[in-house]
């Protein structure tokens, strides 16, 4: 049984169907890519799985219970951790606060009991930001920053990432520490579904991935089939043609 899974969901507003009878899963200790052009339904999807959009129908179920109906923090509570396209770092507080902030949330101690000083810095030194530890959030570059947003939904500990965008920022070298530090994270267990533009470094560490187009899913399967897959070309560039491999794999490869 998927660790995650999203059955016949779909969102509208007012007259805009965002998500169309989607229905796709995640697995623990496996990296799931969603993708699909801008507009196809990814984000919103994404706020259905954490519980900040209630679709107009259907079900999401995590570990095996519906959880359609429960508010985000009870769903933080039962594993499930998210990060976002907009940065949402405290940006007066330092690096290291960030995430000693989260990781006080996460154990429900009001700040009376700190997190060990190296407990944290652990965090920051495995995402690879420990050099920023002393600097305010909102200084340091975006890539940091996307990398921050990460430690903090690691002090959490949670069984699923919720992944929205998670390389944009970072240079060539830094998004292949990255993508080895997902595949060490879902070594460790924990299910990883990852909304993201950058389609080498989809295609270099996803075990699965989906495809949204205009909020419907037109492809499931292994990196290999989803790039051979004439939906996604025609979603993608407008047309399936063989006689065009090179400019296919330019996009989604």
């Amino acid at each position: 049984m998927p660790l995650l899974e999203v059955d016949d969901v779909v969102v509208r507003f007012g007259g805009v169907t965002a998500v169309d009878h989607a229905s796709f899963g995640s697995e623990a200790g496996r990296i799931t890519g969603l993708i699909g052009p801008n507009g196809a339904g990814k984000t919103t999807c994404f706020n259905v799985i954490s519980g900040l959009q209630r679709p107009s129908h259907g079900r999401v179920r995590f570990d095996g219970r519906t959880i359609t109906r429960l508010p985000v923090h009870r769903r933080s509570r039962r594993g499930m951790g998210r990060t976002f396209q907009r940065l949402e770092a405290f940006g007066s507080l330092s690096v290291r606060d960030n995430v000693r902030v989260a990781r006080d949330i996460h154990r429900g101690l009001g700040g009376l009991v700190r997190p060990a000083r190296a407990d944290v810095d652990g965090l920051l030194e495995r995402v690879g930001i420990s050099a920023y530890a002393d600097e305010r959030a909102d200084s340091i570059p975006t890539g940091a920053a996307r990398l921050l947003e990460l430690a903090r939904c690691l002090a959490a500990d949670p069984r699923l990432l919720l992944l929205d965008e998670p390389s944009s920022g970072l240079d060539e070298t830094e998004t292949g520490a990255f993508g080895a530090l997902l595949a060490e994270l879902a070594a460790e267990g924990r299910g990883i579904l990852m909304v993201e533009h950058d389609m080498s470094l989809v295609m270099a560490v996803c075990d699965d991935i989906h495809v949204l187009d205009f909020g419907r899913v037109i492809a499931s399967g292994p990196p290999g089939e989803i790039r051979a897959d004439p939906a996604v070309q025609q979603a993608y560039l407008g047309y399936a043609d063989d006689d065009r491999t090179q400019e296919i794999e330019a996009v989604i490869s």
